[in-house]
């Protein structure tokens, strides 16, 4: 198993997940652990808003393409969320003191690099989340983004 370090382009402090409990071909599952010291949390709830579950969810979709990356021997490459269809949350936040869980399952990836993703957080076996996810992973992402902007260098 990999260290999240390892799988992810993101950086303290906006690695937001804690660790990669399993993978295979088509999923992924990661833990996140909510406590004071995480980023985003608010101490008025006494929790993370909800919507920062949207990150965990790119970030474990991010973690499932860096392990399949190492395991090719191939570099991690950065990714883009381009959003989601019906982010549904049952609840305000995510609760101090909360294991989460979440699972992502490939359904689609095109040649292109434009995937889609079904994804849930769990805790205690109690789905607190789902979302499907749209994600883009260009071959070039550097390159990508320099025509993207208009600005090119030639």
């Amino acid at each position: 198993m990999y260290q999240i370090e390892d799988l992810i382009p993101h950086r303290p402090p906006m690695v937001l997940i804690d660790a990669m409990v399993a993978y295979d071909e088509q999923h992924a599952k990661c833990r996140v652990c909510i406590h004071p010291q995480v980023n985003f949390f608010d101490s008025a709830l006494n929790g993370v808003p909800a919507h920062v579950g949207m990150e965990y969810m790119a970030q474990t979709i991010a973690a499932f393409a860096g392990a399949q990356a190492r395991d090719a021997g191939e570099p991690i490459s950065v990714g883009f969320l381009l959003g989601s269809r019906k982010y549904e949350c049952l609840h305000s936040h995510f609760a101090n003191g909360t294991e989460l869980l979440v699972s992502v399952e490939q359904l689609h990836r095109e040649a292109s690099g434009l995937g889609v993703f079904d994804c849930r957080i769990e805790a205690a076996g109690m789905v607190l989340a789902q979302a499907k996810i749209n994600v883009f992973q260009p071959e070039n992402a550097s390159q990508y983004v320099r025509e993207a902007s208009g600005k090119t260098n030639e």
